[in-house]
């Protein structure tokens, strides 16, 4: 009854049936794979495959993993709804959401992005343009003793965070979702740090579209990261500059609000609106949840287009 329920209602895991029969059948070969490889690399008494069987099949799994990213809910309560230990649900999301991760970004049923030379490829092949945006996403504060513990303060929210930088293209469809760095990061150090630089300096002719935070990148990447005009008088600016300048700023944003609603989808993850996690899986529930994502933005369009 619980996984049908899972399934059959969209709201729960924000997948429709369709994807998540999808992912069954790509990931469950890789977590059997990997899961006979654990008990062969061990030594045994008896034979792999004796004793005890699953109470937990790989179905519900991935639907426990699913519900977990998407509504932040307990792996207490999904044991009870799985009919299982507590512990039993931990070590499935522990092993499915590493597989999730390694998917990267769907753009096509048969095409899938997963680093950012790739995504700046695409973009350049296609000839459309990219959007960047560095998002925060509230961590737990790390312990006393902790080393490095203010690296995570975030010097625009106040908050202990860990930042990514998210690139749609410009429709705002997800292709690329960093890895994460302590929310006292900077963006543009972020995308320096990424590589984005000599990508975009030596790669395809392709435009980016980013906001203040990224100043100083078009400089270095020969005009193709495009960032808001920069204000030339700070005080006392004619009327006329002020008419021009907010017209062109306003111009920018327009096209570049698109990756707002991109990390908007990110954030309705609940797993990703605030981690209570550890800290060390946050890669992968980052790159997880933008796999899941970028997957049914292009099931979703494919059947806008049949219809």
């Amino acid at each position: 009854m619980t996984r049908a329920a899972i399934i059959s209602d969209r709201r729960i895991t924000g997948l429709s049936a369709a994807v998540i029969a999808e992912l069954v059948a790509e990931v469950a070969p890789l977590w059997h794979e990997r899961h006979q490889a654990r008990l062969a690399s061990r030594s045994r008494k008896r034979a792999v495959g004796a004793g005890a069987k699953h109470r937990m099949v790989f179905v519900d799994r991935l639907l426990a993993t699913l519900v977990h990213l998407r509504h932040g809910v307990t792996h207490d309560v999904l044991a009870c709804w799985f009919g299982v230990d507590r512990p039993t649900v931990t070590r499935a999301i522990g092993e499915v959401r590493p597989l999730l991760s390694e998917r990267g970004c769907t753009v096509s049923p048969d095409m899938r992005l997963r680093t950012l030379a790739e995504v700046v490829d695409h973009l350049g092949q296609a000839g459309k343009t990219g959007i960047i945006d560095g998002t925060e996403i509230r961590v737990r504060r790390p312990a006393v003793g902790h080393k490095d513990r203010d690296r995570f303060i975030s010097g625009k929210n106040k908050q202990n965070a860990v930042k990514a930088m998210v690139f749609t293209d410009g429709d705002g469809r997800l292709l690329f979702c960093s890895p994460t760095k302590p929310g006292s990061c900077a963006d543009i150090t972020h995308a320096r740090e990424l590589g984005l630089v000599k990508l975009l300096a030596e790669g395809p002719a392709v435009e980016i579209l980013a906001d203040a935070g990224y100043q100083g990148l078009g400089a270095q990447t020969g005009g193709r990261v495009v960032t808001p005009p920069h204000r030339k008088f700070k005080k006392n600016a004619p009327d006329w500059y002020e008419e021009i300048h907010e017209r062109q700023r306003k111009a920018h944003s327009s096209r570049r609000i698109r990756v707002d609603h991109g990390i908007a989808h990110l954030k309705n993850w609940r797993a990703l609106a605030r981690h209570l996690g550890r800290r060390e899986h946050m890669d992968d529930t980052v790159q997880a949840i933008a796999g899941l994502l970028s997957q049914q933005q292009t099931a979703d369009r494919i059947l806008a287009w049949q219809t």
